[in-house]
């Protein structure tokens, strides 16, 4: 890693250091402000790249595996959403299709029960018809066939008045008066009789 490369850069930069920086400052009583001490910048870059070494030996290195387990977590982590925000679009792009189908069947049965209906509504219209067209021809007969027995009785009955005042003209004189006035209440005679039995 870097750390084993820094250690060694750092050992070669203290023996490349020229000879005035390890000497001991020339005067007593300390330096001035720009003056170095060799002897605690020697301890210091010692004591630094002794630090550095346990610090890249013992800590860098766990907290490194640990930054990487956390990216490699984290990256996990937003391909697993990427991965559920597609399954979702997937989801949602069918639940959208499923619904447009529900809808267009629905369409569907709902064209096929108007047409279905109107159809009835057509069956029933025709039956009716062909039924009310049925029972007025019936009607017509039943008209038709009282109307001839009507015909026949009154036929009839014409007849046995025409012979009942022919047989009463026979029987008495025919005189013109007479006769009007036989027939006359005859014919009173008769209507009496039909009142009386209606």
């Amino acid at each position: 890693m870097r750390a084993s490369r820094i250690v060694p850069a750092t050992l070669a930069l203290m023996v490349a250091l020229p000879d005035t920086v390890w000497a001991q400052g020339g005067g007593e009583g300390g330096g001035g402000l720009f003056d170095i001490n060799t002897g605690l910048s020697t301890w210091t870059l010692i004591v630094f790249a002794v630090l550095f070494f346990v610090l890249s030996k013992y800590a860098w290195g766990p907290i490194l595996a640990a930054v990487d387990a956390r990216e490699k977590g984290i990256q996990a982590a937003i391909d697993g959403a990427a991965a559920q925000n597609a399954e979702a679009a997937r989801l949602l792009d069918e639940h959208r299709a499923q619904l447009s189908d529900a809808r267009r069947q629905a369409n569907e049965l709902i064209a096929s029960g108007k047409a279905a209906g109107e159809t009835v509504r057509k069956d029933v219209e025709e039956k009716a018809r062909a039924e009310g067209q049925a029972i007025v021809e019936r009607a017509r007969v039943e008209i038709e066939r009282e109307r001839d027995a009507a015909l026949d009785m009154l036929r009839k009955e014409a007849v046995e008045l025409a012979l009942a005042a022919a047989s009463k003209l026979i029987s008495e004189s025919l005189d013109q008066p007479k006769d009007r006035a036989l027939v006359e209440r005859y014919l009173s005679d008769l209507g009496k009789g039909s009142g009386a039995q209606a």
